[in-house]
């Protein structure tokens, strides 16, 4: 089994690399279309903005590769920006066009007060509905950084956590899956996912 980290510039690449190491899953970082569509499995880092992210995925002419691969019923992992990116539509500095294998719209946290933008640290998770990768989730603390939120129908929400607004914290669809938090920055919590992740690709 091999799973391909998407090389694009706008990743936690190094750490995700070596959460999956830990849990003994072969993965690579590659920005080659052909060893993309090749993949057991894929996952789409990111830490950045969702139009220069979308750009770099064009010009590396990546965004093909990835909607070849998924439509083939390859699991997909998004993120942090990585599941921003899952939606139809980003509005951050400018309306961007993003993957779209998730219906919905990537906003702005509404500023409130106590609630900073952005959000950033641990935050206890709730579980909507179950997923392959939800398992054991209910309540545990995950580390989030983030600006925007992916404003989805709920029925493509697994997980929430509560920041100002209930944010989904995990979405999915088929074969295509997003966590907004970081699950290599997650300790055993996040290592969890990963590995759930991982025995979806074998």
């Amino acid at each position: 089994m091999k799973i391909i980290v998407i090389d694009y510039d706008a990743g936690n690449t190094a750490n995700v690399l070596r959460a999956l190491s830990k849990i003994g899953v072969e993965a690579e970082l590659s920005a080659n279309p052909v060893k993309i569509l090749a993949a057991d499995g894929l996952i789409l880092p990111g830490v950045g903005a969702y139009p220069a992210a979308m750009t770099e995925l064009e010009k590396r002419g990546l965004v093909t590769a990835i909607k070849e691969t998924v439509a083939k019923g390859t699991p997909l992992l998004g993120i942090c920006l990585g599941m921003q990116l899952l939606t139809e539509t980003g509005v951050e500095h400018t309306e961007t066009a993003g993957l779209g294998f998730i219906p919905g719209i990537c906003r702005a946290i509404p500023a409130q007060a106590g609630f900073p933008v952005p959000h950033i640290g641990w935050n206890d998770l709730q579980v909507r509905q179950e997923s392959p990768l939800t398992v054991g989730l209910q309540d545990q603390a995950v580390y989030f950084v983030h600006s925007y939120f992916t404003d989805v129908p709920k029925e493509y929400v697994d997980v929430t956590a509560d920041y100002s607004i209930a944010i989904p914290a995990m979405i999915h669809k088929d074969n295509i899956y997003g966590a907004q938090f970081h699950p290599e920055k997650s300790g055993a919590v996040g290592l969890g996912i990963l590995k759930r992740f991982a025995e979806l690709c074998e």
